[in-house]
């Protein structure tokens, strides 16, 4: 029996049609809201900051909205009728790469408002052996590796300039690789969550009984790892025993600079009651990208707590008991890689707290990379192999 690379799973035209008209029909009625909210608000006359903005226009410029609102939802009926016979021409086609590409971008940005929507671009996290770019003709494994991707990015994107770290680890010391797919902009805990019982099923479910598993997470996935092994603990998850090793590439353990500059930039926007519309815009950003402000992996980080915040919400929350946990940072030119500042990527803070107990040998900065660069760097590899090679609890 033999690991293959699963064929590029079909899609079809209807579903990206109707998926794109929904989504096009939502940002028409944000934008109509958002119009409206700013001519009402002019029309009050001269308001000094912190006023809120007038959400409804009066009189008959709130006539005019109204019927706005309502032509766009004949046209969001219509267009649900009308696109399934259209597309019913084009009928099932292999999903190519690009287009993949953008939908994981798209559910990286509102991937939990196409959730919320029930839109047919939302995508559903699976566990798939290999990855459609790679090609692996080995005998089934009791030694699995799962790598798991970053925000808006899906699991073809982890092969970078003709190489794939999964597959070369894979070949070189007898795992079998299995990538994970899923929806970035879905909490991290809504992730972690499925993403444990994802691997219960997995293990369970294996060909043949598992020795070891061992997990390289890029960016969120490492985030995400870390919260299923939380929610997996508390379930009393069976593969948390066979968890031998994690590898974290470049994953904001303590959150991220530029979402926190995202908030800072809409808190100032909704100051003044003239730009406070153009705030909602900010809103766009996903449950996943907010999450990254400080590195949110629990339920409790973000239930019950305003969108906008500037305190850190966390509960602390350990490395996992008795597996080999490894950090890699990149530094591209100051104390960041672009994205991820490397104090972050390699869990320290002042706040002890917080602090991720990753033992010194266990930690590397690789020097003149950025943040994507660490998906080719052959240091980057030559580093997992040797961690990998043997690693221990």
């Amino acid at each position: 029996m033999v690991v293959a690379s699963p064929l590029a799973k079909p899609t079809t035209a209807r579903a990206d049609l109707v998926g794109l008209s929904r989504l096009a029909i939502d940002a028409m009625f944000g934008l109509t809201d958002v119009v409206e909210a700013m001519h009402g608000t002019i029309a009050r006359g001269p308001l000094p900051f912190g006023v809120p903005a007038e959400r409804r226009s009066r009189g008959l410029t709130r006539f005019v909205y109204q019927n706005i609102r309502f032509v766009t939802r004949l046209v969001s009926v219509g267009l649900d009728r009308v696109l399934p016979l259209v597309a019913r021409l084009a009928g099932q086609q292999d999903s190519s790469q690009r287009r993949d590409a953008l939908v994981a971008a798209l559910n990286g940005v509102v991937g939990d408002h196409l959730v919320a929507t029930n839109n047919p671009l939302a995508i559903q996290m699976r566990c798939v052996p290999a990855s459609p770019l790679v090609t692996i003709d080995q005998p089934i494994s009791s030694r699995v590796l799962l790598v798991v991707h970053g925000l808006s990015m899906n699991a073809a994107q982890w092969q970078r300039r003709g190489h794939h770290h999964g597959e070369a680890l894979a070949r070189a010391l007898g795992y079998s690789l299995v990538s994970l797919e899923y929806n970035t902009g879905r909490h991290i805990s809504t992730n972690g969550r499925e993403l444990a019982e994802k691997l219960a099923a997995l293990v369970a479910g294996w060909p043949v009984p598992i020795d070891e598993l061992a997990i390289v997470g890029h960016s969120m996935g490492g985030l995400v790892t870390r919260s299923a092994c939380h929610y997996g603990r508390l379930a009393g998850h069976a593969w948390l025993q066979k968890l031998r090793a994690i590898a974290f590439l470049g994953t904001p353990h303590h959150g991220a600079p530029l979402e926190r500059a995202g908030n800072l930039v809409e808190h100032l926007f909704e100051l003044s009651p003239y730009a406070s519309p153009i705030a909602r815009l900010g809103h766009l950003r996903s449950a996943g990208i907010t999450d990254l402000r400080f590195g949110n992996l629990l339920d409790e980080d973000w239930q019950e707590r305003p969108r906008r915040h500037r305190d850190d919400p966390r509960t602390p929350v350990p490395l996992p008991d008795d597996v080999a946990c490894y950090a890699i940072a990149a530094r591209g030119g100051a104390a960041t890689d672009g994205l991820v500042p490397v104090a972050s990527a390699l869990g320290s803070h002042e706040d002890a707290r917080f602090a991720l107990a990753f033992p010194p040998e266990h930690r590397r900065v690789i020097e003149g990379c950025d943040h994507l660069g660490l998906l080719d760097s052959p240091a980057v590899f030559e580093q997992l192999q040797a961690w990998m090679t043997g690693p221990s609890r």
